[in-house]
């Protein structure tokens, strides 16, 4: 019996997850997010793991549970119809994750989380594995972030502001009535493989291939292209320079507010037959954030081309062009503070107008409870159009005024 539990000492929930390093860096585990969600390797939780460190398991879940207030202009609202200025306001839960993650024969890492506020496919977030040859070589496939922006490979749960910017979400407009061609510049999830990895500690590379469907769906659906003929997929690509050693997929995190971090990165994709077989999206980004001890700094440029498969028979492409700068700042331990201009060419290149969107945040960390409390407000603005038309056509759908005050709970 004292052999017993000897033996569930050894297996005991312990914390942090790993003693030692993160593979192929100097880092301490501590800093390890490559689940998407919340840091899985600090002294949040707990976690299971074999004697030799081997196999490791760890259980995690994060909720978010926010009051937003959304206010409209009137450009697109019929009042004999009562519709209102206010819309999509009240409370609601966009995120109440659950899940597992860990490592296996020292050379398998996996995770599987669930989004318990989402419905359809989108309930499986993530499900991936991941095979390292070694700390350069490796190879994952499932569902999980296609290599795209900075903004959407942050950790969910580390980021500055409650919401990626509105450049990266906000469909695109086009002078044609297909409702469903209004792809967007931010990818986010999707199904498909990839190999990654981090050469002596700096470079990093990341190249795959996907559905280009995004998470709405988990079933094989695509063709092949009748016009390039090559598999309708997405082709992506993402190469990062981190000259200080290995970045944290953080915007700002209290217990590492002592680091000295920086990443440069470009990125391209091709999503072939994409928005119901109707478009090839050509994208590509750049990047640029550095974690300064209690500073955050990020910029981001990215840009879209969509032009139509001949099926369509119409002949103009488009070309979007988006970005940001934010900065944030612990101005005590517990606080930080934040500020965000984002910009978005919305009606392509051809058409005058720009959308900006100044965004301001607080994010409280109340001490020893991981909660996560934020408060943000962004406005809506439009320049340089020719038309009011065109300046009251460019942003539907999009909130003139938006306040949000989140809180966040992870373990």
């Amino acid at each position: 019996m004292k052999r017993f539990f000897l033996l569930a000492a050894t297996l005991a929930l312990t914390s942090p997850m790993m003693a030692d390093n993160l593979p192929g860096t100097s880092e301490p585990s501590r800093l390890d997010m490559s689940n998407g969600v919340i840091p899985i390797a600090d002294d949040r939780g707990f976690t299971l793991q074999s004697a030799d460190g081997q196999f490791v398991f760890k259980p995690y879940m994060m909720l978010q549970s926010s009051a937003m207030f959304s206010y409209y202009d009137d450009e697109g609202l019929d009042k004999a119809y009562n519709q209102d200025n206010v819309a999509n306001s009240g409370f609601a839960i966009p995120y109440a994750v659950i899940g597992f993650t860990g490592r296996a024969f020292g050379r398998i890492d996996y995770n599987i989380s669930v989004n318990a506020a989402a419905s359809g496919a989108n309930v499986l977030q993530q499900a991936w594995i991941d095979y390292a040859v070694n700390p350069a070589i490796r190879f994952r496939a499932g569902k999980f972030k296609t290599p795209f922006t900075h903004a959407c490979l942050t950790t969910l749960g580390e980021t500055l502001f409650p919401s990626v910017p509105t450049s990266l979400t906000a469909a695109s407009i086009m002078p044609y009535s297909l409702n469903t061609v209004t792809p967007a510049i931010g990818t986010g999830f999707d199904l498909g493989v990839m190999m990654h990895g981090l050469i002596r500690d700096r470079w990093g590379y990341e190249i795959g291939l996907f559905n280009g469907t995004g998470p709405g769906t988990n079933a094989a659906t695509k063709t092949f292209s009748d016009d390039i003929h090559i598999p309708s997929l997405l082709y992506a690509g993402r190469f990062t320079f981190q000259p200080k050693g290995a970045m944290p997929l953080t915007q700002g995190n209290r217990r590492l507010q002592h680091l000295d971090k920086m990443l440069i990165g470009l990125s391209v994709n091709y999503n072939v037959e994409s928005e119901s077989e109707s478009t090839n999206d050509l994208r590509a980004g750049f990047e640029f954030a550095w974690l300064k001890d209690r500073w955050y700094f990020a910029a981001e440029a990215y840009w879209m081309h969509v032009g139509f498969t001949d099926r369509q028979k119409i002949s103009d492409t488009f070309n979007y062009w988006g970005g940001y700068a934010q900065v944030g700042c612990f101005v005590a331990k517990d606080w930080q503070v934040g500020v965000r201009y984002d910009l978005m060419d919305r009606n392509g290149s051809d058409k005058d107008g720009l959308l900006n969107m100044p965004a301001a945040v607080v994010n409280y960390f109340v001490p020893k409870t991981n909660i996560k409390l934020s408060a943000m407000y962004q406005f809506n603005g439009r320049w340089g159009h020719d038309t009011q038309l065109d300046r009251d056509l460019d942003d539907l759908g999009i909130s003139t005024h938006t306040a949000c005050v989140k809180m966040q709970y992870a373990f």
